[in-house]
Protein backbone atom coordinates (compact mmCIF):
# COMPACT_ATOMS: atom_id res chain seq x y z
CA UNK A 1 0.00 0.00 0.00
CA UNK A 2 2.75 2.39 0.60
CA UNK A 3 4.25 2.03 -3.10
CA UNK A 4 0.53 4.03 -3.68
CA UNK A 5 0.77 7.96 -2.93
CA UNK A 6 4.59 8.37 -4.28
CA UNK A 7 3.33 6.68 -7.77
CA UNK A 8 0.36 9.59 -7.86
CA UNK A 9 3.57 11.79 -6.57
CA UNK A 10 5.59 10.60 -9.60
CA UNK A 11 2.47 11.21 -11.87
CA UNK A 12 1.79 14.89 -10.15
CA UNK A 13 5.81 15.50 -10.83
CA UNK A 14 5.64 14.54 -13.69
CA UNK A 15 2.64 16.29 -14.79
CA UNK A 16 3.45 19.32 -13.32
CA UNK A 17 7.20 19.26 -15.15
CA UNK A 18 5.53 18.73 -18.77
CA UNK A 19 3.24 21.90 -18.23
CA UNK A 20 5.90 23.94 -16.69
CA UNK A 21 8.23 23.02 -19.58
CA UNK A 22 5.80 23.86 -22.00
CA UNK A 23 4.67 27.09 -20.07
CA UNK A 24 8.67 28.15 -20.72
CA UNK A 25 9.35 26.84 -24.49
CA UNK A 26 5.70 28.19 -25.57
CA UNK A 27 6.90 32.07 -23.84
CA UNK A 28 10.40 31.60 -25.90
CA UNK A 29 9.26 30.11 -28.90
CA UNK A 30 6.56 32.62 -29.17
CA UNK A 31 8.41 35.82 -28.60
CA UNK A 32 11.12 34.34 -31.32
CA UNK A 33 8.87 33.62 -33.88
CA UNK A 34 8.07 37.40 -34.57
CA UNK A 35 11.29 39.05 -35.11
CA UNK A 36 10.65 38.67 -38.45
CA UNK A 37 8.51 41.27 -37.75
CA UNK A 38 10.94 44.00 -36.95
CA UNK A 39 13.42 43.57 -40.03
CA UNK A 40 11.66 46.42 -41.72
CA UNK A 41 10.56 49.07 -39.68
CA UNK A 42 13.73 48.82 -37.55
CA UNK A 43 16.15 48.33 -41.11
CA UNK A 44 14.41 51.72 -42.28
CA UNK A 45 14.36 53.94 -39.61
CA UNK A 46 18.36 53.06 -38.87
CA UNK A 47 18.99 53.23 -42.69
CA UNK A 48 20.67 49.40 -42.65
CA UNK A 49 20.55 47.28 -45.67
CA UNK A 50 18.19 43.84 -44.50
CA UNK A 51 21.77 42.02 -44.15
CA UNK A 52 22.53 44.23 -40.57
CA UNK A 53 19.40 42.65 -38.91
CA UNK A 54 19.89 39.63 -40.81
CA UNK A 55 23.29 38.65 -38.98
CA UNK A 56 22.20 39.80 -35.53
CA UNK A 57 19.59 37.22 -36.23
CA UNK A 58 22.26 34.80 -37.71
CA UNK A 59 24.16 35.41 -34.65
CA UNK A 60 21.46 34.46 -32.33
CA UNK A 61 21.12 31.12 -33.78
CA UNK A 62 24.37 30.27 -33.91
CA UNK A 63 25.22 31.36 -30.40
CA UNK A 64 21.80 29.40 -29.15
CA UNK A 65 23.30 26.77 -30.98
CA UNK A 66 27.39 26.77 -30.18
CA UNK A 67 25.97 26.90 -25.97
CA UNK A 68 23.21 24.61 -26.68
CA UNK A 69 25.17 21.64 -25.47
CA UNK A 70 27.10 23.46 -22.45
CA UNK A 71 23.46 24.37 -21.28
CA UNK A 72 22.27 20.74 -22.13
CA UNK A 73 25.14 19.27 -19.96
CA UNK A 74 24.79 21.57 -17.14
CA UNK A 75 21.14 20.67 -17.16
CA UNK A 76 22.25 16.84 -17.48
CA UNK A 77 24.51 17.44 -14.34
CA UNK A 78 22.49 19.74 -12.25
CA UNK A 79 19.08 20.10 -13.42
CA UNK A 80 17.29 22.31 -15.96
CA UNK A 81 15.51 24.70 -13.54
CA UNK A 82 18.75 26.33 -12.37
CA UNK A 83 19.80 27.00 -16.27
CA UNK A 84 16.33 27.78 -17.78
CA UNK A 85 15.98 31.07 -14.66
CA UNK A 86 19.81 31.97 -15.93
CA UNK A 87 18.86 32.14 -19.35
CA UNK A 88 15.66 33.14 -18.97
CA UNK A 89 16.98 36.47 -17.39
CA UNK A 90 19.18 36.92 -20.21
CA UNK A 91 16.64 36.14 -22.57
CA UNK A 92 14.72 39.46 -21.15
CA UNK A 93 17.98 41.17 -20.96
CA UNK A 94 18.68 40.77 -24.72
CA UNK A 95 14.78 42.41 -25.72
CA UNK A 96 15.31 44.92 -23.40
CA UNK A 97 18.37 46.09 -24.83
CA UNK A 98 17.21 45.45 -28.38
CA UNK A 99 14.38 47.65 -27.75
CA UNK A 100 16.95 50.55 -26.60
CA UNK A 101 19.27 49.45 -29.47
CA UNK A 102 20.54 52.66 -31.68
CA UNK A 103 23.39 51.18 -33.32
CA UNK A 104 24.10 47.82 -35.80
CA UNK A 105 26.60 46.61 -33.08
CA UNK A 106 23.91 47.50 -29.89
CA UNK A 107 21.60 45.62 -32.17
CA UNK A 108 24.00 42.50 -32.64
CA UNK A 109 25.02 42.32 -28.86
CA UNK A 110 21.61 42.25 -27.62
CA UNK A 111 19.45 40.19 -30.19
CA UNK A 112 22.61 38.35 -31.37
CA UNK A 113 24.60 37.34 -28.19
CA UNK A 114 21.99 38.01 -25.04
CA UNK A 115 18.81 36.28 -26.72
CA UNK A 116 21.08 33.70 -28.53
CA UNK A 117 22.52 33.05 -25.07
CA UNK A 118 18.35 33.07 -23.50
CA UNK A 119 17.26 30.53 -26.15
CA UNK A 120 19.99 27.79 -25.52
CA UNK A 121 18.55 26.97 -21.75
CA UNK A 122 14.67 27.67 -22.16
CA UNK A 123 13.95 25.75 -25.49
CA UNK A 124 14.11 22.06 -26.94
CA UNK A 125 17.29 20.82 -25.58
CA UNK A 126 17.32 21.30 -21.95
CA UNK A 127 13.19 21.33 -21.72
CA UNK A 128 13.03 17.93 -24.01
CA UNK A 129 15.90 16.51 -21.52
CA UNK A 130 14.40 16.89 -18.48
CA UNK A 131 10.79 15.57 -19.97
CA UNK A 132 12.72 12.45 -21.38
CA UNK A 133 14.50 11.91 -18.07
CA UNK A 134 10.99 11.85 -16.49
CA UNK A 135 8.92 9.59 -18.68
CA UNK A 136 8.32 5.97 -19.43
CA UNK A 137 10.35 5.32 -22.76
CA UNK A 138 7.03 3.95 -24.15
CA UNK A 139 5.33 7.33 -23.44
CA UNK A 140 8.23 9.49 -24.39
CA UNK A 141 8.02 10.51 -28.11
CA UNK A 142 3.90 11.51 -27.46
CA UNK A 143 5.34 13.74 -24.06
CA UNK A 144 8.35 15.14 -26.29
CA UNK A 145 5.44 15.78 -29.12
CA UNK A 146 3.02 17.54 -26.22
CA UNK A 147 6.27 20.03 -24.67
CA UNK A 148 6.97 20.82 -28.76
CA UNK A 149 3.54 21.26 -30.03
CA UNK A 150 3.54 24.02 -26.93
CA UNK A 151 6.37 25.72 -28.72
CA UNK A 152 3.72 25.33 -31.55
CA UNK A 153 0.91 27.37 -29.44
CA UNK A 154 3.25 29.95 -28.39
CA UNK A 155 4.19 31.48 -31.72
CA UNK A 156 0.37 30.84 -32.66
CA UNK A 157 -0.74 32.79 -29.75
CA UNK A 158 1.76 35.46 -29.25
CA UNK A 159 2.21 36.35 -32.72
CA UNK A 160 -0.84 38.54 -33.59
CA UNK A 161 -0.13 40.16 -29.87
CA UNK A 162 3.43 40.93 -31.27
CA UNK A 163 2.12 42.42 -34.51
CA UNK A 164 -0.20 44.37 -31.98
CA UNK A 165 2.68 45.90 -29.78
CA UNK A 166 4.90 47.02 -32.83
CA UNK A 167 1.35 49.10 -34.36
CA UNK A 168 0.66 50.61 -31.42
CA UNK A 169 3.63 51.49 -29.53
CA UNK A 170 5.99 51.06 -32.28
CA UNK A 171 9.14 48.58 -32.59
CA UNK A 172 11.53 50.08 -29.45
CA UNK A 173 8.08 50.16 -27.01
CA UNK A 174 6.95 46.66 -28.35
CA UNK A 175 10.27 45.16 -27.73
CA UNK A 176 10.54 46.31 -24.23
CA UNK A 177 6.82 44.90 -23.22
CA UNK A 178 7.99 41.97 -24.64
CA UNK A 179 10.88 42.15 -22.72
CA UNK A 180 8.66 42.10 -19.22
CA UNK A 181 7.03 39.10 -20.82
CA UNK A 182 10.78 37.11 -21.87
CA UNK A 183 10.63 37.80 -17.76
CA UNK A 184 8.08 35.68 -16.69
CA UNK A 185 10.16 32.54 -17.29
CA UNK A 186 12.47 33.01 -14.64
CA UNK A 187 9.67 32.46 -12.28
CA UNK A 188 8.73 29.00 -14.08
CA UNK A 189 11.89 27.98 -14.13
CA UNK A 190 11.95 28.21 -10.61
CA UNK A 191 8.87 26.26 -9.87
CA UNK A 192 10.21 23.21 -12.54
CA UNK A 193 11.67 20.70 -9.98
CA UNK A 194 13.44 18.26 -11.93
CA UNK A 195 15.73 15.90 -10.88
CA UNK A 196 19.11 14.67 -12.57
CA UNK A 197 19.38 11.27 -13.10
CA UNK A 198 21.80 9.72 -10.17
CA UNK A 199 24.27 8.25 -11.45
CA UNK A 200 24.30 4.41 -11.51
CA UNK A 201 26.72 1.85 -12.37
CA UNK A 202 27.63 1.38 -16.20
CA UNK A 203 26.29 4.86 -16.83
CA UNK A 204 28.93 6.50 -19.61
CA UNK A 205 30.97 9.24 -18.24
CA UNK A 206 30.31 12.54 -20.14
CA UNK A 207 33.41 11.99 -22.27
CA UNK A 208 32.77 8.76 -23.23
CA UNK A 209 29.21 9.78 -23.84
CA UNK A 210 30.68 11.69 -26.70
CA UNK A 211 33.21 9.91 -27.76
CA UNK A 212 30.20 7.22 -28.00
CA UNK A 213 28.59 9.37 -30.21
CA UNK A 214 31.28 10.67 -32.42
CA UNK A 215 31.77 7.25 -33.78
CA UNK A 216 28.13 6.69 -34.91
CA UNK A 217 27.41 7.14 -38.79
CA UNK A 218 23.85 8.02 -37.57
CA UNK A 219 24.28 11.01 -35.15
CA UNK A 220 26.15 12.58 -37.88
CA UNK A 221 23.64 12.04 -40.15
CA UNK A 222 21.33 13.27 -38.07
CA UNK A 223 23.17 16.10 -37.72
CA UNK A 224 23.04 17.05 -41.19
CA UNK A 225 19.86 16.66 -41.64
CA UNK A 226 18.77 18.77 -38.56
CA UNK A 227 20.79 21.65 -40.44
CA UNK A 228 18.68 21.50 -43.17
CA UNK A 229 15.43 22.06 -40.70
CA UNK A 230 17.21 25.04 -38.87
CA UNK A 231 18.23 26.93 -42.48
CA UNK A 232 14.50 26.00 -44.07
CA UNK A 233 12.46 27.43 -40.73
CA UNK A 234 14.56 30.12 -39.91
CA UNK A 235 14.99 31.61 -43.59
CA UNK A 236 11.32 31.05 -43.69
CA UNK A 237 10.45 32.69 -40.11
CA UNK A 238 12.45 35.45 -40.89
CA UNK A 239 12.73 36.92 -43.90
CA UNK A 240 8.75 35.60 -45.17
CA UNK A 241 6.80 38.61 -43.85
CA UNK A 242 9.87 40.87 -46.32
CA UNK A 243 9.50 38.46 -49.23
CA UNK A 244 5.40 38.52 -49.04
CA UNK A 245 5.52 42.40 -48.81
CA UNK A 246 7.98 42.69 -51.64
CA UNK A 247 5.72 40.95 -54.01
CA UNK A 248 2.71 43.43 -53.25
CA UNK A 249 1.30 41.87 -50.31
CA UNK A 250 0.43 43.39 -47.15
CA UNK A 251 2.82 43.10 -43.93
CA UNK A 252 -0.70 41.53 -42.00
CA UNK A 253 -0.74 38.84 -44.61
CA UNK A 254 2.87 37.82 -43.54
CA UNK A 255 2.17 37.73 -39.61
CA UNK A 256 -1.26 35.82 -40.80
CA UNK A 257 0.65 33.44 -42.31
CA UNK A 258 3.06 33.32 -39.47
CA UNK A 259 0.37 32.87 -37.81
CA UNK A 260 -1.04 30.06 -39.19
CA UNK A 261 2.73 28.74 -39.19
CA UNK A 262 2.00 28.21 -35.65
CA UNK A 263 -1.55 27.01 -35.12
CA UNK A 264 -0.61 24.10 -37.42
CA UNK A 265 1.95 23.25 -36.09
CA UNK A 266 0.76 22.43 -32.65
CA UNK A 267 -1.29 19.73 -34.45
CA UNK A 268 1.96 18.37 -36.61
CA UNK A 269 3.97 18.16 -34.08
CA UNK A 270 1.76 16.27 -31.39
CA UNK A 271 0.64 13.67 -34.68
CA UNK A 272 4.75 13.65 -35.09
CA UNK A 273 4.68 12.82 -31.66
CA UNK A 274 2.46 10.46 -31.64
CA UNK A 275 3.58 8.36 -35.31
CA UNK A 276 7.08 8.43 -33.83
CA UNK A 277 5.91 5.76 -30.92
CA UNK A 278 4.34 3.50 -33.56
CA UNK A 279 6.54 3.85 -36.97
CA UNK A 280 10.36 3.80 -37.71
CA UNK A 281 11.38 8.16 -37.08
CA UNK A 282 14.38 7.83 -39.10
CA UNK A 283 11.38 7.60 -42.28
CA UNK A 284 9.04 9.54 -40.96
CA UNK A 285 11.88 12.54 -41.18
CA UNK A 286 12.59 10.98 -44.56
CA UNK A 287 9.14 11.55 -46.03
CA UNK A 288 8.58 14.92 -43.55
CA UNK A 289 12.02 16.58 -45.17
CA UNK A 290 10.75 15.08 -49.11
CA UNK A 291 7.12 16.82 -48.46
CA UNK A 292 8.33 20.19 -47.16
CA UNK A 293 10.44 20.60 -50.29
CA UNK A 294 7.78 19.78 -52.24
CA UNK A 295 5.28 22.29 -50.40
CA UNK A 296 8.16 25.15 -50.70
CA UNK A 297 8.51 24.57 -54.60
CA UNK A 298 4.74 24.77 -55.02
CA UNK A 299 4.85 28.02 -52.98
CA UNK A 300 7.42 29.61 -54.72
CA UNK A 301 6.57 28.39 -58.38
CA UNK A 302 3.07 28.82 -58.83
CA UNK A 303 0.99 32.14 -58.85
CA UNK A 304 1.46 34.13 -55.38
CA UNK A 305 -1.55 35.57 -53.72
CA UNK A 306 -2.82 35.89 -49.96
CA UNK A 307 -4.71 32.73 -50.37
CA UNK A 308 -1.81 30.77 -51.84
CA UNK A 309 0.34 32.33 -48.54
CA UNK A 310 -2.08 31.16 -46.04
CA UNK A 311 -2.24 27.65 -47.94
CA UNK A 312 1.68 27.82 -47.42
CA UNK A 313 1.40 28.64 -43.80
CA UNK A 314 -1.16 25.91 -43.13
CA UNK A 315 1.32 23.29 -44.88
CA UNK A 316 4.42 24.32 -43.88
CA UNK A 317 2.85 24.55 -40.59
CA UNK A 318 2.62 20.83 -39.98
CA UNK A 319 5.61 20.26 -41.11
CA UNK A 320 7.55 22.87 -39.39
CA UNK A 321 8.37 21.71 -35.62
CA UNK A 322 7.86 18.22 -36.47
CA UNK A 323 11.18 17.00 -36.54
CA UNK A 324 12.06 18.08 -33.31
CA UNK A 325 10.48 15.25 -31.24
CA UNK A 326 11.25 12.75 -34.01
CA UNK A 327 14.89 13.60 -33.47
CA UNK A 328 15.45 13.85 -30.17
CA UNK A 329 13.36 10.80 -29.46
CA UNK A 330 16.17 9.02 -31.90
CA UNK A 331 18.48 10.40 -29.69
CA UNK A 332 17.47 8.87 -26.31
CA UNK A 333 16.41 5.64 -28.50
CA UNK A 334 19.89 5.29 -29.74
CA UNK A 335 22.23 6.85 -26.88
CA UNK A 336 19.89 6.63 -23.63
CA UNK A 337 18.67 9.68 -21.30
CA UNK A 338 21.60 10.05 -19.46
CA UNK A 339 23.23 12.66 -21.39
CA UNK A 340 20.18 13.31 -24.10
CA UNK A 341 20.32 17.20 -23.04
CA UNK A 342 24.18 17.64 -23.80
CA UNK A 343 23.73 14.72 -27.20
CA UNK A 344 20.48 16.68 -27.91
CA UNK A 345 22.16 20.09 -27.90
CA UNK A 346 25.04 18.77 -30.10
CA UNK A 347 22.42 17.90 -32.53
CA UNK A 348 20.67 21.19 -32.20
CA UNK A 349 24.03 22.78 -32.63
CA UNK A 350 23.58 22.19 -36.31
CA UNK A 351 20.49 23.04 -36.69
CA UNK A 352 21.20 26.45 -35.56
CA UNK A 353 24.04 26.38 -37.95
CA UNK A 354 21.62 26.00 -40.48
CA UNK A 355 19.80 28.72 -39.33
CA UNK A 356 23.10 31.08 -39.26
CA UNK A 357 23.15 30.43 -42.87
CA UNK A 358 19.56 30.69 -43.69
CA UNK A 359 18.76 33.86 -42.31
CA UNK A 360 22.05 35.40 -42.82
CA UNK A 361 22.14 34.07 -46.54
CA UNK A 362 18.82 35.35 -46.93
CA UNK A 363 19.69 38.91 -46.29
CA UNK A 364 22.68 38.90 -48.28
CA UNK A 365 21.85 37.22 -51.53
CA UNK A 366 18.48 40.03 -50.89
CA UNK A 367 21.10 42.81 -50.65
CA UNK A 368 23.04 41.36 -53.59
CA UNK A 369 20.63 40.47 -56.15
CA UNK A 370 17.51 42.09 -54.58
CA UNK A 371 15.24 38.81 -54.17
CA UNK A 372 14.85 35.68 -52.62
CA UNK A 373 15.05 32.93 -55.98
CA UNK A 374 18.30 31.38 -55.07
CA UNK A 375 17.77 30.98 -51.40
CA UNK A 376 14.09 29.87 -51.95
CA UNK A 377 15.60 27.08 -54.79
CA UNK A 378 18.66 26.04 -52.73
CA UNK A 379 15.96 25.24 -49.37
CA UNK A 380 14.31 22.86 -51.84
CA UNK A 381 17.36 21.26 -53.07
CA UNK A 382 18.33 20.53 -49.23
CA UNK A 383 15.00 18.83 -48.23
CA UNK A 384 15.95 15.97 -50.92
CA UNK A 385 19.49 15.48 -49.63
CA UNK A 386 18.01 15.39 -45.96
CA UNK A 387 15.39 12.87 -46.96
CA UNK A 388 17.87 10.92 -48.36
CA UNK A 389 20.42 11.49 -45.30
CA UNK A 390 17.13 10.15 -42.78
CA UNK A 391 16.34 7.02 -44.67
CA UNK A 392 19.65 5.36 -43.39
CA UNK A 393 19.52 5.70 -39.89
CA UNK A 394 18.79 3.44 -37.29
CA UNK A 395 17.16 3.80 -34.09
CA UNK A 396 17.80 0.74 -32.32
CA UNK A 397 19.62 1.13 -29.35
CA UNK A 398 23.38 1.10 -28.70
CA UNK A 399 24.33 -2.52 -27.64
CA UNK A 400 26.81 -2.01 -24.87
CA UNK A 401 29.41 -4.40 -22.91
CA UNK A 402 27.61 -5.28 -19.61
CA UNK A 403 29.89 -5.16 -16.39
CA UNK A 404 29.93 -7.42 -14.00
CA UNK A 405 30.83 -6.87 -10.51
CA UNK A 406 32.16 -10.17 -9.14
CA UNK A 407 32.04 -10.86 -4.98
CA UNK A 408 35.32 -12.19 -3.83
Amino acid sequence: MPATPTLVVTRHHVLLLIILGSMVIATAMGLRHGFGLFMAPMSNDFGWGREVFAFALALQNLIWGLTQPFTGALADRFGAARVIVICGALYALGLVMMGLSGSALSMTLSAGVLIGLGLSGTTFSVILGAVGRAVAPEKRSMAMGIVSAAGSFGQFAMLPGTLGLLEWLGWSAALLAMGCMAALMVPLGAMLRDKPMAHQAGDLSLKAALNEAAGQRGFWMLCLGFFVCGFQVVFIAVHLPSYLFDNGLAIQVGSTVLALVGLFNIFGTYLAGWLGGHFSKPHLLSWLYLIRGGVIAAFVFLPLSPISAYLFGIAIGLLWLSTVPLTNGIVASVFGVRHLSMLGGIVFLFHQLGSFMGVWMGGYLYDLTGHYDLVWQIAILLSVIAAALHWFISEAPLQRPVIQVVSQ
